[in-house]
């Protein structure tokens, strides 16, 4: 669940994507008819009953944005293309942000509690045809058009205006950073499990700090990984790159030095960009691997933007 918000330049940052989050609660049965609604850039009213849970299908990989006043009020969960809400009090009519973190379209719903809301399940449906946005560089050899091609549907590759690392790196940074409204669309950009420890000790084991997971994004088979690197001594930390364990196609600092522990600047953010699977760039902990069989420390790329 990610609201709206603003950040100090040097605050803490914890934002996780929805997509990312743990659910309980997966596709509802279909038995029921689907109430559709069409969406034309006007905001679509989404009536809540009290302790009943509606689910509204955006067929869209969706990330959710709201205001803090409705924190203990609605209960909001997604996964697979399906928005599920649930009121727990009453609140008035307030606007809800469903951002495709694909495309970056912003489908808005206006929301309120009412005792004679209908139980059924929303279905959006969009104008004009489905379009499939890939990477031109994972999709080289992809045909279109011709015999098999589906009719309903348009596939067009994307050539991206900027080096992946970069397109990543800036998208991260939004997403930790920037409130919704003001993030860049960038096709084919997904949320990504990085699947790593709560904790990392093997990252920067020269520095004083806490390294731990925030989110992950992948595109064309590289994936950005945001960690909060938080000081723990009481002295300033020089951030250096070149220090960092593991194997990363490149690594930005948010900030280049951490003030001391328990100060405003004792926190920032690194972004990592890797090949393949995230937690395989990632130099094992201790705990996790057997005699023997740690990996050897590499030294980092660093992509200068």
């Amino acid at each position: 669940m990610t609201p709206s918000f603003t950040l100090s330049p040097r605050a803490c940052l914890v934002a996780l994507s929805l997509s990312l989050l743990p659910t309980v609660t997966m596709h509802a049965s279909r038995a029921q008819a689907d109430e559709l609604m069409k969406w034309e850039r006007v905001p679509l009213q989404i009536p809540l009953k009290i302790g009943q849970e509606r689910v509204v299908f955006v067929d869209k990989n969706v990330r959710v944005g709201f205001p803090p006043a409705l924190n203990g009020k609605l209960r909001v969960q997604s996964t697979g293309g399906a928005v599920y809400l649930k009121a727990d009090s009453y609140f008035s009519q307030t606007r809800l942000q469903l951002q495709d973190m694909e495309s970056g379209e912003v489908i808005l719903l206006d929301v309120r509690t009412t005792a004679a809301a209908s139980a059924e399940p929303v279905k959006i449906i969009y104008s004009g045809d489905v379009s499939t946005v890939s990477s031109a560089a994972g999709n080289t050899g992809e045909k279109s058009g011709g015999e098999g091609s589906t009719p309903q549907t348009k596939r067009k590759k994307v050539s991206y205006k900027a080096p992946i690392p970069v397109l990543l790196t800036r998208y991260a940074a939004q997403n930790l950073y920037a409130p919704v409204r003001t993030i860049g669309a960038v096709p084919g950009i997904h949320p990504v499990n990085p699947h790593l420890p709560s904790r990392i000790s093997t990252l920067y084991p020269s520095a004083p700090v806490t390294v731990s997971p925030v989110a992950g994004w992948g595109v064309a088979g590289r994936t950005v990984v945001a960690l909060r690197i938080r000081n723990s001594s009481s002295s300033k930390v020089i951030l250096d790159p070149r220090e960092l364990q593991g194997q990363f196609v490149t690594a930005t600092f948010q900030h280049r030095w951490l003030g001391v522990a328990g100060t405003p600047e004792d926190t920032t953010t690194l972004y990592l960009v890797t090949s393949g699977r995230p937690d395989d760039a990632f130099v094992r902990e201790p705990s996790t691997v057997h005699k023997a069989a740690s990996r050897p420390a590499q030294k980092v790329i660093r992509y200068e933007n």
